[in-house]
């Protein structure tokens, strides 16, 4: 069968990659294509846009990119009608899929969509959208369940690709001074810097994060770079501190990590599952208006997804104003020193890691997904 995927962030071509492997292993006569970066095209040829020309966040960014958003769009639609796919897939990334999913099915084609858009956070009107343009939706997430039973909207849970990928696919054979010496880093312990894959967090947060590493000289704060970011830009953004960037080893850093500064998304989901105690950061454009609208909009608690999943906070959220140096240094200094509140990050983890149900999660959805094409 032939299958057209969707993915347009870093983290999306991993996922994309791993659900090809598993549909290849099913369906010897796969032939793909899709948007997607390296991840994706080291499993099969068939790549039509790297992800990093359609990466756009914020409102002015979009504005200034109009005309190649709308290209886009054109490309998609013109490549799944001379594709003539079996089956067209999105992978979250909802500003862009959920337009082309409305075309694909128009044109007549099957919809599925794997790794819902997080419509549970904010415009959960988009439900309204799944529902008539997309024919099945397979879910990562426990609780998303719930959120589409109520939509009268059934969805296949296939457990999740992060836990998958970190604990039962990837070995990271080196010690802590082996990664060290490697990347030419001294014996302190490391604090791992998460601040985002996009260039808008990154300018909003690695600031923030390169002045609280003054206060801790003891420890070396180590940046997991993003694949599209460049050295130049974390260089601005760390405006002369003493931090080091690392790329393409943001797991291992991880592992080899002894606390972490995360910007919200999948990364803080990532430093659950590998084990590494965390404060979470978001900070968004508005300023205080921000906080605002997020108790006007957001229909959830937290926006960490450790904390959504467990249903409580257990790692510490810092949000929009009250992302200060001084706020980020003092639940870092409790991660470090407090042996009791790390005890219990941990053991929360745990308690998640037991709810994600995360082996062969890839292969899962790709057996899923066939099931429902025969």
């Amino acid at each position: 069968m032939k299958y057209f995927i969707i993915a347009g962030e870093a983290s999306g071509d991993l996922h994309g990659a791993n659900l090809m492997r598993g549909i290849k292993a099913s369906d010897a006569q796969a032939s793909f294509r899709f948007f997607g970066g390296e991840e994706m095209s080291a499993v099969s040829d068939g790549l039509i846009k790297h992800y990093k020309k359609m990466a756009f966040m914020g409102f002015k960014s979009v504005l200034m990119n109009l005309g190649e958003i709308k290209r886009n769009f054109k490309l998609a639609e013109a490549e799944i009608q001379s594709f003539d796919p079996d089956v067209v897939i999105f992978i979250d990334y909802p500003g862009f899929n959920l337009r082309v999913a409305k075309i694909a099915k128009s044109l007549g084609y099957k919809t599925f969509y794997y790794i819902s858009p997080k419509i549970w956070a904010w415009k959960e009107g988009r439900v309204k959208q799944i529902k008539q343009h997309v024919d099945k939706m397979f879910t990562i997430l426990p609780f998303e369940t719930e959120f589409y039973k109520k939509h009268n909207y059934p969805v296949t849970f296939v457990g999740n690709p992060t836990v998958d990928e970190l604990l039962y696919q990837k070995q990271w054979d080196r010690t802590t001074a082996s990664f060290c010496k490697d990347n030419g880093l001294d014996d302190r312990p490391i604090i791992a810097l998460l601040a985002g894959s996009r260039k808008q967090e990154i300018q909003r947060l690695l600031p923030i994060m390169a002045k609280v590493s003054d206060h801790f000289k003891a420890f070396q704060f180590v940046v997991g770079g993003a694949p599209s970011i460049s050295k130049e830009l974390y260089d601005q953004c760390r405006d002369g501190a003493d931090i080091t960037v690392v790329y393409g080893q943001t797991h291992e850093l991880l592992k080899h990590a002894h606390s972490a500064v995360v910007a919200s998304g999948t990364a803080a989901l990532e430093a659950g599952v590998i084990g590494t105690p965390q404060v979470v950061c978001y900070k968004v454009e508005w300023g205080r208006f921000a906080s605002l609208l997020r108790k006007l909009f957001l229909k959830i608690p937290y926006f960490s997804l450790v904390n959504l999943i467990l249903g409580r906070e257990a790692v510490k959220e810092i949000f929009q104003e009250k992302c200060t140096v001084d706020n980020v240094r003092k639940e870092l200094e409790l991660l470090i020193y407090d042996k009791k509140y790390r005890n219990n990050i941990e053991e929360s983890y745990q308690e998640m890691l037991n709810m994600l149900d995360g082996e062969n999660a890839g292969e899962r959805a790709a057996k899923a997904i066939i099931k429902n094409l025969s």
